[in-house]
C-alpha cells in the first residue's frame, strides 16, 4: 500500500468514526468520563442514552466474590442428607445413571455419605457441617441456595459460563460488567480486583476477570500479597516519579494525538491505563498494608505474614470495599475433591481446605458487619458445579472421593440486599437431583446485577452487530426474587 492510499484509509476510517451517530470512540469517551462517578449521575455520558430502562436503585455498592474453585462438595458442607448416609456404600439407583455420562466415574458407583456431622446453627436452624465450626457463627447472616445448576460439567467452561455467561472465551466478566456500568468510587484505584489463593490460577485462567468486548480498562487487575502489589506499577530502575510523570506527559501527547486523528476508542484506554497506573504507584501500597491492621483484626481472620493466602485475602477484600473498588474477585484453588489421592479426597482434602476458609469466612462477614459495611457489599460464595453423591473410585482408588456434578450445587450469599438466615430451595433425599426451586447459573447473574443496580435484559453493550449481554439472550430477568430482602 503507497503512502497516498494509507492517507485515504485513514481520513476515510477517522470521517466513519467521527460521524457515526453511535461512534465507538463517543462510547468509550464516555466510559472515561464517567471513571469517578455511576451511570446514574445527573448529567449521563453519551452512552448512556438507555440507562433510564435498565437502571435501578442500587442494594449494593460493592461485590466480593468468593470462588472456591475446583468445586467442593456441598455434601460435606451445607447440603446435609440423612438419606444418603444410611445407604453409605450401597448401589448407585439406576435412575442416577441411566442416559448419563460422568468424567470419571466408570461402571456401577456406590452411594457415599459424609463422614462428618451436621447440626442446625443460629435462630434460622441453618444446617452447615462440623468442619465450619467458625462459620457457624454467622448463619443468620446469610442465604444459602441448595439448588443451583449448571449446564458446564468441566472446570474451565463452568467457570467461564458463570463470570461470562459463554463457556467458550471472549465474553466479558461479571466483574467488568458491573465497573462498566457502575463506574468507580476511587480514581486512584481499579475498579475491579483480583485476588488468588490455593497455590495455582483457576482452570478458567485469566478470561475469568477479562473484559471481552467491554472497553479494556474494565478487566480485572490481579493483585499479589508479596512482591509488587500490581506487576509492572513500580518505576523501573534508575526511574524517579518526577521522571516517570515527564515521560507519561509525553505518551499522553502521542496518544492524544492519535485519538484526534484516527478516534479509536483503545487509545483513549491506554491513556487512562497509564494515567491509573502512575496514581496506583502511591495507593496501592497503602491499600494492600496488612501492617497497618490491629493485632485484634489480625486474629480475627487468622492472618499471618505476608504470605497469599485465603485468610490475607479476605482481609484485602474489606480493605478494597472501604476504599471503593466496585467488585472484588477472590480465587481459592484446591477444591477438586475427586479422591484419587490423600491431597484430594474428603478424610484428608476437603477437612485441610476448610480450615484454610472458616475462620476467614466468619471474619470477613463479622467484619464488614462491625463496620457498618455488610448492607451495602454483596458477598457471594460458589464453586462452578456440584459433586456426586456417589465414589468416584476411579482406577480402584481406595480415598474417598466425589466426582463432577452439573446438576445441583451449593452456595450461599450475604448482605446487600439478601435475605438473612434464610434457605432457598432443596435437593431430593439423596441430594442427587432438585426438588424445590431449581436455580440456574443465570439466575443467579441476574440476581446479582439487580441487586447492583441493574436489569440484566435491559443492560446490553452492542458488539459484532448483537446486543451482548451477561445473561445471554433472554426474554426475562430470571430474578430470585425470594431471597431478597
Amino acid at each position: 500500500m503507497n503512502l497516498k492510499q494509507q492517507q485515504l484509509q485513514a481520513v476515510t476510517r477517522r470521517h466513519f468514526l467521527a460521524q457515526g451517530s453511535t461512534g465507538i470512540g463517543s462510547l468509550a469517551l464516555g466510559a472515561m468520563l464517567a471513571e469517578n462517578n455511576p451511570l446514574a449521575a445527573s448529567t449521563p455520558a453519551k452512552h448512556d442514552a438507555e440507562l433510564p430502562a435498565y437502571r435501578l436503585p442500587t442494594k449494593a455498592k460493592s461485590v466480593i466474590f468468593l470462588h472456591m474453585a475446583g468445586s467442593p462438595p456441598q455434601q460435606e458442607l451445607f447440603d446435609y442428607k440423612p438419606e444418603l448416609i444410611k445407604r453409605n456404600m450401597q448401589p448407585c439407583p439406576d435412575s442416577f445413571l441411566k442416559g448419563r455420562g460422568f468424567p470419571f466415574i466408570k461402571g456401577h458407583p456406590k452411594m457415599l455419605g459424609t463422614p462428618y456431622k451436621f447440626k442446625q446453627y443460629g435462630e434460622s436452624g441453618t444446617w452447615m457441617s462440623e468442619l465450619l465450626p467458625n462459620f457457624q457463627k454467622v448463619a443468620d447472616e446469610i442465604t444459602v441456595i441448595k439448588s443451583m445448576h449448571t449446564d458446564q460439567f468441566n472446570h474451565a467452561p463452568a467457570q467461564l459460563f458463570l463470570y461470562t455467561g459463554s463457556p467458550r472465551f471472549g465474553g466479558a466478566s461479571m466483574g467488568s460488567w458491573i465497573t462498566y456500568g457502575l463506574g468507580s468510587e476511587n480514581k486512584n484505584l481499579p475498579g475491579f480486583m483480583v485476588l488468588l489463593s490455593g497455590g495455582s490460577d483457576p482452570s478458567g485462567g485469566k478470561s475469568l476477570w477479562g473484559s471481552g468486548f467491554l472497553p479494556s480498562v474494565y478487566q480485572g487487575v490481579q493483585c499479589r500479597t508479596t512482591g509488587d502489589p500490581i506487576l509492572y506499577v513500580s518505576n523501573p530502575k534508575g526511574i524517579n516519579r518526577d521522571v516517570r510523570r515527564r515521560s507519561l506527559d509525553a505518551l499522553k501527547s502521542l496518544n492524544e494525538f492519535e485519538l484526534k486523528q484516527f478516534g479509536n476508542p483503545e487509545t483513549l484506554t491506554r491513556i487512562n491505563q497509564y494515567e491509573l497506573a502512575f496514581r496506583m504507584q502511591m495507593s496501592v501500597p497503602e491499600a494492600v498494608d496488612l501492617a497497618s491492621e490491629t493485632k485484634e483484626t489480625h486474629e480475627l481472620y487468622g492472618t499471618t505474614g505476608g504470605a497469599p493466602s485465603f485468610a490475607n485475602n479476605c482481609l484485602l477484600a474489606r480493605r478494597m470495599v472501604e476504599r471503593g473498588v466496585r467488585y472484588i474477585q477472590l480465587f481459592d484453588y484446591g477444591w477438586d475433591m475427586h479422591g484419587t489421592g490423600k491431597g484430594n479426597d474428603l478424610i484428608t482434602g476437603v477437612p485441610n481446605k476448610c480450615k484454610d476458609i472458616d475462620r476467614p469466612l466468619y471474619a470477613l462477614i463479622s467484619d464488614l458487619k462491625q463496620r457498618g459495611l455488610l448492607d451495602d457489599t454483596l458477598v457471594v460464595w460458589s464453586g462452578e458445579f456440584g459433586r456426586t453423591s456417589m465414589n468416584e473410585e476411579r482406577n480402584g482408588s481406595k480415598f474417598l472421593g466425589r466426582d463432577h456434578h452439573p446438576h445441583c450445587y451449593t452456595i450461599w450469599m450475604a448482605g446487600g440486599g439478601i435475605k438473612k438466615g434464610f434457605s432457598y430451595g432443596q435437593t431430593d433425599e439423596l441430594g442427587y437431583f432438585i426438588a424445590e426451586n431449581k436455580t440456574s447459573v443465570r439466575d443467579l447473574q441476574s440476581t446479582i446485577l439487580h441487586l447492583t443496580g441493574f436489569e440484566a435484559r435491559k443492560f446490553k453493550f452492542p458488539y459484532q452487530g448483537l446486543d451482548q449481554r451477561l445473561i445471554g439472550p433472554a426474554d426475562e430477568d430470571h430474578l430470585i426474587k425470594d431471597i431478597l430482602a
